[in-house]
């Protein structure tokens, strides 16, 4: 068994890579972590020097986790600021770090790619370990990934993290009104009254999808982009226009873009990719603001979206607790950590036993606050 760490997605054949993933899931594509790259959205000037772990068994690749080297915890969507804060404290760094995540991508999915076992899974958290003691980073972190791939690694003595998003499941519904009926009345209500008001200001929607989204639809969304970064935060976004213009090249069987139009004006726009079960909420932006457009744009479409399309799942981002009233429904995501040094590595596990208990407690109510009539079967998965 041999533990390789490139520098670039570049370094591992597209399709070999592709394989190892099994999926159609966008995010872990070769393509996806290429345009990352080719852009230089992720580069060391911006704190995610790529560092993928490869994995091979007598020459042949096994098994790859997409990773990053980190400067800091911008984009992670896992939240360790105060355990940086805490090894300040005490004169020691935590930046670099090490890892195995999605860039700006807080979508749960395929972390560690192939299907290696018992065994070659704990050489493989060995040699992460191995690799931040010999490189001098405070430890390694795996961000989103599915389920039992987290329970496989805390079983290697990782320890593992509880999160919570919203997603909307489709329940074998054929329109929208299908799935609106399954809420209690004033809910149910709400949500009309919220489309109709959309459709009052006179906005109408147009969905492009793949190669019918052209070079410059990429570089009106890549403004309005900046636009909500620029008003939420002060800064410009993480990606640049180059990334948006890779991704419909190179990816656009996976793109879905959704229009509003008022007046014959273009003023809104939502991103979504998807993939064969599950549409992904990414981005959105305005050039002005108006009565429930946000809904409608990055949620109400979307569902529409999923239903026309017979996806079952619409992953609309993190945090959001709102979109609880239109029917997204509350899932524990997963995130493990590994510290160098023990101390710490004690501490933080104390620190997420606790956040783990009050995480679910928080996942118990959202579920006791879902809109519908009768109260939903959650899902699981």
């Amino acid at each position: 068994m041999h533990l390789e760490f490139v520098s670039s997605i570049h370094a591992v054949n597209a399709s070999q890579w592709n394989a190892l993933l099994g999926s159609d899931y966008p995010f872990a594509r070769h393509e996806f972590l290429a345009s990352l790259e080719d852009s230089h959205a992720v580069s060391e000037d911006s704190g995610w020097q790529p560092r993928h772990l490869l994995v091979r068994d007598n020459g042949t690749l096994v098994a790859a986790l997409p990773g990053y080297l980190k400067a800091h915890s911008y984009g992670e969507y896992v939240f360790d600021w105060a355990w940086a804060d805490a090894y300040q404290r005490y004169g020691q760094r935590y930046y670099p770090k090490w890892i195995n995540a999605i860039p700006f991508t807080p979508c749960r999915g395929p972390r560690l790619l192939g299907q290696p076992d018992s065994a070659t899974l704990a050489a493989i958290s060995q040699g992460l370990s191995d690799y931040c003691q010999r490189e001098g980073l405070s430890g390694w972190h795996c961000l989103f990934p599915e389920q039992s791939v987290s329970e496989a690694l805390s079983q290697t003595g990782s320890t593992q993290r509880l999160g919570c998003q919203f997603h909307w499941f489709n329940r074998e519904y054929r329109t929208f009104d299908d799935f609106v009926a399954t809420f209690a009345s004033r809910k149910r209500k709400n949500v009309l009254k919220e489309r109709r008001r959309v459709h009052e200001q006179g906005f109408r929607f147009t969905t492009l999808t793949g190669s019918a989204i052209e070079p410059h639809h990429w570089q009106f969304f890549y403004q309005l982009y900046q636009r909500t970064y620029l008003k939420r935060s002060g800064h410009g976004g993480y990606l640049n226009e180059a990334f948006f213009q890779s991704l419909g090249k190179n990816l656009a069987e996976h793109c879905v873009l959704v229009l509003a139009e008022r007046e014959q004006q273009t003023v809104a726009a939502a991103l979504y990719l998807r993939d064969q079960h599950t549409l992904y909420g990414r981005y959105w932006g305005c050039l002005a603001e108006f009565d429930n457009l946000h809904f409608e744009t990055c949620y109400y479409q979307g569902i529409d979206y999923a239903i026309a399309q017979g996806l079952t799942r619409f992953d609309g981002g993190a945090q959001g607790e709102h979109k609880l009233a239109r029917g997204f429904e509350p899932v524990l995501t997963y995130s493990n950590h590994h510290l160098c040094d023990p101390r710490f590595a004690a501490a933080i596990e104390d620190f997420v036993r606790e956040e783990g208990e009050m995480t679910q407690g928080y996942f118990n109510d959202a579920a006791a606050h879902l809109p519908y009539a009768q109260a939903a079967t959650l899902n699981k998965d």
